[in-house]
């Protein structure tokens, strides 16, 4: 019983039974005590019998069968928010997909499907990339607000591209310093340059764009900080680039950075950029019967920026990128043998429109300038005949080919789960550099089909 309600009695009590004066007998005073017990009992009594029937009857508006329904909801309900937290289940989304995709190259002659192939197996192409996986994300936020990511990928991940074995596409932690809006972030984290994502639920088309797949890095693996300031998000690592691990004698990280500004809800832009020391394939440090040892990095700055604007049907993106590597060109110099700086620039851009609410056209148009020193992009340090890098082989070995790329899709979703893909690509190059592997001639143009079913939840 609350002091309140000790009071209300006490009072009711004072008014009812006043003090005895000193006069009174022994026998007169232990009367009146009994008869102001008793008055107290009938008090408490009453005031209990209220209180049950107050808790008895049902709310207002609700029969009793409705109360007594929802006194068992509510009882099942902490039951289960007891055994989720007891689980460490709160907080805890699980989110994924899988994109089954089929692709005829005309220059491989191949017409094959593609779901969960290896990487190490066939190497990272245009037309072998990120497609064609089996993908579940696990993200768990404390109450703190500590933020834990790991998204599994099996052999279609960034770990697997740089790995060849490994089946981590994403493993880190975000945690805040003092405030929501500026936190602490490790692990391994896939790249964040350009306007074109990874997964295939948020890529409108099959393939990636040119810069995507030869100018960008991989992934980043070290620390940094993510603050957001309004409408501006920044963040910055210093890290491995494409590297869980780095070798005797690489000890200098990259500095990878990305700032986004959202103008609202329809346009925005970014840019990101990286500078250190990376993987140089063509750097290697050989033994003395001249086998491959070791490999050393070389220093690369990358620099590239992005916008887009969404507004009612129509979807437009863009995206301009510059970057280099040392002494990692494919042609080495003519007269001395040394190796020569890798040197490029791009450009990418996309158009979509949704001819109806399910029904939507993509349109990409991919350039990239590559003709310094015979050529040569991030990780791509000699002729590549089938992604068309390098120079002519019949030609001048100091000339590199120029790429080009226009690629033409439709999607249809086919439920809130459910993207139906289609898409017909077009590369080319103003050298002869893709192999015609039927006639075994070097051709400047491929042709490439693809379909997808994009399954996410």
């Amino acid at each position: 019983m609350t002091i309140w309600k000790y009071t209300a009695i006490a009072a009711a009590l004072a008014a009812t039974f006043p003090l005895p004066s000193a006069a009174q007998s022994s026998a007169e005073l232990l009367n009146e005590l009994r008869a102001l017990r008793d008055k107290v009992n009938q008090l408490e009594k009453r005031l209990q019998d209220t209180e049950a029937k107050a808790a008895a009857a049902p709310a207002p508006g609700m029969t009793p069968d409705q109360q007594q329904e929802f006194n068992r909801i509510a009882l099942k309900t902490e039951a289960l928010e007891d055994t989720r937290d007891a689980l460490g289940l709160k907080g805890l989304q699980i989110k994924g997909y899988m994109d089954p995709t089929y692709i005829y190259n005309r220059r491989q002659d191949t017409s094959t499907f593609q779901f969960l192939n290896r990487v190490d197996n066939d190497g990272y192409n245009y037309d072998n990339s990120y497609f064609g996986a089996a993908v579940i994300d696990f993200t768990k936020e404390t109450d703190s607000g500590t933020r834990w990511r790991l998204t599994l990928a099996p052999n279609r991940g960034v770990g697997s591209t740089f790995d060849g074995t490994s089946i981590i596409h994403e493993a880190s932690v975000s945690i805040p310093l003092g405030s929501p809006t500026t936190r602490f972030i490790a692990g391994q984290v896939p790249d964040w340059s350009g306007y074109e994502y990874l997964p295939a639920p948020q890529n409108k088309l099959i393939t990636h764009n040119l810069l995507f797949d030869f100018t960008l890095p991989t992934a980043y693996t070290g620390a940094g900080m993510e603050i957001t300031d309004g409408k501006w998000i920044y963040k910055a690592m210093l890290a491995n680039m494409n590297a869980t691990r780095r070798g005797s004698g690489n000890k200098a990280p990259v500095l990878a950075y990305r700032v986004d500004y959202a103008k609202g809800e329809y346009a925005g832009f970014g840019f990101a950029g990286v500078h250190g020391k990376a993987p140089n394939l063509t750097e290697l440090v050989l033994d003395a019967d001249g086998n491959p040892i070791a490999q050393r990095d070389s220093t690369v700055h990358l620099f590239e920026f992005d916008a887009y604007f969404i507004r009612g049907d129509w979807t437009l993106q863009g995206q301009a990128s510059v970057g280099m590597q040392r002494r990692a060109s494919i042609t080495p110099d003519p007269d001395t043998g040394a190796l020569r700086d890798a040197r490029w620039w791009g450009l990418s851009g996309l158009a979509a429109y949704k001819f109806m609410p399910r029904l939507e056209g993509t349109l990409r148009a991919d350039y990239i300038h590559n003709k310094k020193n015979g050529g040569g992009l991030l990780g791509y340090t000699a002729f590549d005949d089938r992604n068309g890098i390098g120079p002519d082989q019949l030609g001048d070995p100091n000339k590199g080919a120029n790429r080009y790329a226009l690629t033409m899709g439709m999607s249809y979703l086919l439920n809130p789960n459910t993207t139906l893909k289609a898409e017909y690509r077009l590369d080319r190059a103003n050298l002869p550099v893709f192999l015609d592997v039927r006639s075994g001639e070097y051709k400047k143009s491929n042709h490439l089909l693809a379909t997808s079913v994009v399954v996410s939840f």
